[in-house]
């Protein structure tokens, strides 16, 4: 591919995401066009943007979900190309083919190799073709409720009911008698038909006990392929990430070698370009092929932080068709990073999600700190979109530096108005389990979802400050109310709705 110029952007997500590939492009010199549905008119990223469109009404299909309006927009903008982000639309092959058909670059991986990864019967056996090991089960969808009963069976169990065309936890389920087959997969396939529109099943064991790794990989478009070392991601709740460091504490130098030399294989073999990560399941020594997400992950950042790389600005050059200036072995991991997500949602109500308006927030910040937010005091928390806040990732010179320094930034960061996942965070960055280490994808569920009491001392604030701080917010919302409503002062930004109020409303002063 010949070098392609890019000099604008339209971003086709919201919150966190977007305003982290927002300031991927300033850096770049790149303008960037924000997208907004009519509950986001005075979101974070739509401020932060150069140029900004309404799509429609706040439900996901009617805005972020709807191509077409995305697509009129990045025509109407003179955008050179369109960022997905991750979610909504980022892994669908149909939208990166249309971006392209119109005449737009997509920053993303070709749409073949988005249909590859994205079925995840096609991905295991194209992996098996290649040499990745893969965990042991079927490699193509079941065919009725009969045929679930016996290849299980077969298998052995406990056994994993997984959509072919899923993700994110969704369509899966663990079974762990015959009884129990049919049942789990009627639900499986119900939901894997509701969430993605394909409700093919397949089957694989399910490892007990295992750790969840995924490698971070660039392709360019000259056939060049380099991974940037790992990423544990096992600490999460119903098959979602919670917290993610880099590197790994329990990879050996020459499994981390074998895994990455895997994760490289993989992604050659689907004809990959662009970033995306091969994620595994370690299984004591072993480890297998779990899946391929053709996106940037929401956990890029500790990989930058480790690095040193940027991987929005990689993606960039990428895809304006320029070649990878690294090789292997100039890719060097300094120091240990890891990353909390902050939810809106109640870690002692199950993880409901807790939506309202963000009375007050402050972030944590000092040495070692990064905060990628998509929210500010005064923005609302809305029920139609993902409840993610921000993520907060500190680096350390090693482990235990990043562990206390985590400790430090949630103990600063303040939000108020809505309910946040901090208080877990919290409680897990001092369990003896993973400040040793020995933890795995059940952490969660064997830790915490039996002792919501370990959250009794997180995230409270001393009665006086609190007090203070009630005061404090009471007496600037009485001084909102008579705030007059105007457009940021010296505002050159083009955008398609005139219902802007001023940028100190939104911080909150």
């Amino acid at each position: 591919m010949s070098n392609r110029k890019i000099s604008k952007i339209l971003i086709a997500n919201r919150g966190e995401i977007a305003v982290r590939i927002i300031r991927g492009c300033r850096e770049s010199g790149i303008t960037a066009v924000a997208v907004y549905s009519e509950a986001d008119v005075l979101a974070l990223h739509v401020r932060f943007a150069d140029e900004a469109y309404e799509i429609g009404p706040a439900p996901s299909r009617e805005s972020y979900l709807n191509q077409e309006k995305i697509i009129d927009a990045a025509k109407k903008s003179g955008a050179d190309a369109v960022h997905p982000g991750y979610g909504f639309l980022a892994e669908n092959p149909e939208f990166a083919q249309r971006v392209q058909q119109a005449g737009i670059i997509f920053i993303g991986p070709p749409p073949e190799a988005m249909r590859l990864m994205g079925d995840k019967t096609a991905a295991r056996q194209r992996m098996l073709e290649v040499g990745v090991p893969v965990v042991p089960g079927t490699d193509e969808a079941l065919k009725d409720e009969q045929e679930a009963v016996a290849i299980a069976q077969e298998v052995g169990f406990p056994v994993l009911l997984k959509a072919a065309a899923g993700g994110g936890g969704k369509g899966m389920r663990v079974v762990e008698e015959k009884d129990g087959v049919v049942s789990a997969f009627r639900a499986a396939k119900s939901e894997a038909e509701s969430a993605f529109g394909d409700g093919r099943i397949y089957v694989e064991k399910y490892l007990k006990g295992p750790r969840h790794i995924e490698f971070q990989i660039l392709a360019d478009s000259h056939g060049n392929v380099i991974h940037l070392g790992e990423r544990e991601c096992s600490i999460q709740r119903r098959h979602q990430k919670i917290i993610e460091e880099a590197p790994s504490c329990v990879l050996t130098d020459d499994l981390r070698q074998e895994m990455g030399e895997a994760a490289v294989k993989a992604a050659k073999a689907c004809g990959y370009e662009n970033a995306g990560t091969i994620e595994f399941m370690l299984d004591k020594q072993n480890f297998y092929f779990l899946e391929m997400n053709t996106r940037l992950q929401v956990e890029h950042p500790v990989t930058e932080m480790v690095t040193g790389l940027d991987l929005v600005k990689e993606q960039i050059r990428i895809a304006a068709g320029e070649k990878l200036p690294y090789k292997q072995r100039d890719i060097k991991i300094s120091g240990h990073a890891i990353e909390c997500r902050i939810y809106a949602e109640d870690p002692r109500n199950n993880f409901l999600p807790s939506t309202g308006r963000i009375t007050h927030l402050v972030p944590a910040a000092g040495p070692g700190i990064r905060d990628d937010n998509g929210f500010c005091a005064g923005s609302e928390v809305s029920v139609y979109y993902d409840p993610l806040l921000a993520k907060l990732i500190a680096w350390g010179r090693d482990r235990k530096e990043a562990i206390m320094r985590m400790r430090r930034a949630l103990r600063e960061y303040q939000v108020y108005g809505v309910e946040t996942s901090i208080p877990f965070c919290q409680m897990v960055m001092q369990h003896e389990g993973f400040v040793s280490g020995e933890f795995d994808t059940h952490f969660v569920e064997q830790e915490f979802l039996h002792r919501p009491d370990l959250l009794d001392c997180m995230g409270e604030l001393p009665e006086k400050e609190a007090a203070i701080l009630a005061a404090t917010i009471f007496h600037h919302q009485n001084q909102d109310r008579n705030r007059p409503v105007a457009l940021e002062p010296g505002s050159n930004k083009k955008i398609s709705s005139w219902k802007l109020i001023g940028r100190e409303q939104c911080l909150g002063k």
